[in-house]
């Protein structure tokens, strides 16, 4: 089974943090359904802005070792299937499923159970990987996915079971942000790690500052991001480039060596040696 764990910050871990921190401000105050809640971490993020939050996994052990290292009074983990949910009728306010849907092919019985332990109202926040870019674009597959969904798929689905839905975009970037010293707007910047994630409302770390001035009206600046993924991804391949020619100059390096040792091993390099030995040994240039 394919699960992240804590012991590894990867831009995986990254991806569910951010996903995690603007569920846990949807979230906040509610009664929550974490399902395939693995590793626990999730769960636990959820419950410091939650009413109370059950984590749900397939895996006794996950729920075991989740029961172990997350412990609140307003968190509980127990087992339990996706498409089985061991919860009654209408008893979450809302449901989070963050990379679940890939990991089986029980879709419809999945939603249909979180339809099920919603109340009237509540809100289902799911993501899953989105085949064209995930696994067909760069021609990759993950051994742990049993059926991966195209956007029209996703949405088509969600749309069988709810009256209104939105869908979300998230993809990785590297970039720097610049942004008002107080008021960010409708903007939202989240930071943390696996014990805590928080929506920010200005930047932790500055290393510039930037100044607009005028006499006359000043033009109006919101929050901006520079994307610099595509300057990344070109230093990525340097990197990659110079890795590739590494082992050529380790072979080359290791030919001279063993051409070297082969001529002074050889018997006309023996027989220069002896021939030449006054000389050298007249203009001090032998060691010996």
């Amino acid at each position: 089974m394919e699960r992240l764990l804590t012991n590894r910050f990867t831009l995986t871990a990254v991806e569910h943090l951010h996903r995690y921190a603007l569920a846990a401000d949807i979230c906040h105050g509610m009664e929550v359904l974490d399902i395939a809640s693995g590793e626990g971490y999730g769960s636990n993020l959820l419950s410091r802005k939650a009413r109370r939050v059950i984590g749900v996994d397939l895996s006794k052990d996950a729920t075991e070792q989740a029961k172990a290292k997350y412990s609140h009074p307003n968190l509980s983990y127990i087992q339990g299937a996706a498409e089985a949910i061991p919860l009654d009728d209408a008893s979450v306010d809302a449901v989070v499923s963050f990379e679940t849907l890939e990991h089986h092919d029980k879709h419809e019985e999945m939603l249909a159970e979180i339809k099920r332990v919603l109340r009237p109202d509540g809100v289902l926040i799911i993501s899953t990987p989105d085949k064209l870019f995930y696994s067909d674009i760069p021609q990759y597959t993950n051994e742990f996915h049993v059926r991966e969904l195209y956007l029209d798929e996703f949405r088509a689905l969600i749309q069988r079971h709810f009256h209104r839905h939105r869908l979300l975009s998230q993809g990785p970037t590297f970039g720097t942000i610049i942004a008002p010293g107080d008021d960010w707007g409708s903007f939202s910047y989240y930071g943390g790690d696996f014990q805590t994630c928080d929506s920010v409302q200005r930047l932790t770390h500055t290393e510039y500052n930037i100044g607009i001035a005028s006499d006359g009206d000043l033009p109006e600046v919101g929050v901006s991001f520079f994307d610099g993924y595509l300057a990344l991804e070109e230093y990525r391949r340097q990197v990659e480039k110079r890795e590739r020619r590494v082992p050529h100059l380790e072979k080359l390096l290791r030919n001279r060596e063993q051409f070297i040792h082969e001529l002074q091993n050889s018997v006309s390099y023996r027989l220069g040696r002896s021939l030449t030995w006054p000389l050298r040994k007249l203009f001090g240039s032998d060691p010996g």
